[in-house]
């Protein structure tokens, strides 16, 4: 049988030196450029999810103007029924309430830019960073209690994943998933 005893000392250290090459690796800012690569990451995900919604949007409309004409459409309508009242309400205030929350992102992804460009101290524009991701945060609600389609959950995750990479060079807590 052996003995693990005489390598526990060893075993503290090399322990000890590795958390602190990690918080010595977390700790390293990121040049400013690197860092101006992820606003612009972040601002193309809002346009990108902006312009998405709108087509969407546009897309619907266009179908009900033109009116469902396919088989298939009319046959799944019937089986369901048309919408309440009630369900289009609900329907119409989720739908703003993400407009209004993807306005408030596009407001403050803006600010951060503008704030970004005229400082030398990339890291003084961290509160426009913890704006951002509180804007985001509501974007995230809604598409959680949402049903947007894969596309929009995928184009989400995509600037979701770019807004934590921002949060995270500014040492701020990530966005949940």
């Amino acid at each position: 049988m052996m003995r693990f005893d005489m390598y526990k000392p060893g075993l503290a250290i090399v322990t000890v030196m590795a958390s602190a090459t990690i918080g010595l690796a977390a700790a390293q800012p990121l040049p400013k450029a690197r860092v101006a690569d992820l606003i612009v990451k972040v601002e193309n995900g809002v346009d990108e999810f902006r312009n998405y919604l709108e087509k969407r949007g546009d897309n619907a409309k266009d179908a009900k103007e033109k009116g469902s004409t396919t088989p298939q459409g009319d046959t799944r309508r019937a089986k369901r029924g048309a919408p309440t009242e009630t369900q289009k309400n609900v329907a119409k205030e989720r739908k703003d309430e993400l407009d209004d929350a993807l306005g408030d992102l596009n407001k403050s992804t803006n600010r951060l830019r503008r704030k970004f460009d005229a400082t030398d101290k990339w890291q003084e524009t961290r509160v426009q960073v913890e704006q951002m991701l509180e804007d985001g945060r509501k974007i995230n609600q809604a598409i959680v209690r949402g049903n947007y389609g894969t596309e929009a959950a995928r184009l989400w995750g995509v600037l979701r994943t770019g807004m934590n990479d921002l949060a995270r060079a500014y040492g701020l807590q990530p966005m949940a998933l």
